[in-house]
């Protein structure tokens, strides 16, 4: 089973449900974590392992070849993403636009522009004792975080097993990163905040995954009681809350120290629990 943990904005607790919901299922489950917020990945800070591989990622780039080109700019006009620009007598390839879609490289009429590879960040598999972390990581300044999340998680479909369960903590956000990050997975879990601007991009979630047709949950992190807004949108869209996680000072100490959060807390234990069933049942159904 593999299991999205994403949000509409950043800063709602992706991470910190994705590492301590993946540490409670492996104490009865083969679980991977799988950190795909590549421009910033920081499930290791929480989880001590120690590394097993480290594979440098690339994607494929154009490169002008002047001796053979004319000059026709083809190369320019089918390029969806402006990575090429026609000045007089040259091709400009701008290597942060270009989505590695071969376009420009297939369809030129004098093979101009043949493809190569440029590194653009690190795949990295840590080993723990009771689960295994999966990192993706741009390098800085790369800007396209696609190519990367969908390599790490065809690195992670060669090992899954077929009781593994798969925690994938997504970028935050609805762009394409997203979309990549939650395509094929069985289950989205949205994580937001009862503010105003949790409940606005809850929303633009919502709809991306009823777009995408992906079945999903609700987390409320920081619960509040003052603030209900969240649970009443939820329940005139009759979406399930699946868990609450408490607003406590003492929770944020634990996360600023690296600290698993529910060794400490009861109540961050149970709701974390109240997931675990869930997907429990979720998984007593598909083999139904």
């Amino acid at each position: 089973m593999k299991i999205a943990i994403a949000s509409g904005k950043g800063g709602t607790g992706k991470t910190t449900l994705s590492v301590n919901l993946a540490s409670l299922l492996a104490q009865k489950n083969s679980v991977f974590l799988v950190d795909l917020d590549v421009e910033e990945p920081n499930a290791k800070l929480f989880l001590a392992g120690e590394l097993l591989s480290e594979e440098p990622k690339y994607k494929m780039i154009p490169k002008w070849s002047e001796e053979s080109c004319t000059f026709c700019q083809k190369c320019v006009e089918v390029c969806n993403y402006h990575a090429l620009l026609g000045i007089a007598n040259e091709i400009l390839v701008f290597p942060n636009l270009c989505h590695s879609c071969y376009a420009c490289s297939e369809l030129c009429p004098t093979q101009s522009l043949p493809m190569f590879a440029q590194k653009m960040g690190t795949a990295r598999h840590y080993v723990m004792p009771d689960m295994e972390l999966i990192e993706g990581e741009l390098d800085l300044g790369e800007e396209q975080a696609v190519s990367l999340i969908s390599q790490t998680k065809t690195y992670v479909d060669k090992l899954l097993l077929k009781d593994t369960i798969a925690i994938y903590d997504c970028p935050p956000g609805t762009s394409c990163p997203v979309i990549e990050a939650v395509k094929d997975v069985d289950f989205v879990i949205l994580v937001t905040e009862p503010t105003p601007f949790g409940l606005n991009d809850l929303k633009l979630a919502v709809e991306t995954m009823r777009v995408l047709k992906k079945p999903f949950g609700v987390v409320v992190n920081r619960y509040d009681a003052q603030d209900d807004r969240v649970f009443a949108y939820c329940e005139s869209e009759n979406i399930e809350i699946l868990a609450k996680i408490p607003n406590d000072k003492a929770l944020a100490v634990l996360y600023s120290k690296g600290a698993l959060i529910y060794h400490s807390s009861k109540s961050v234990k149970c709701e974390l629990e109240k997931i675990s069933c869930f997907l429990k049942s979720l998984t007593c159904k598909e083999r139904a």
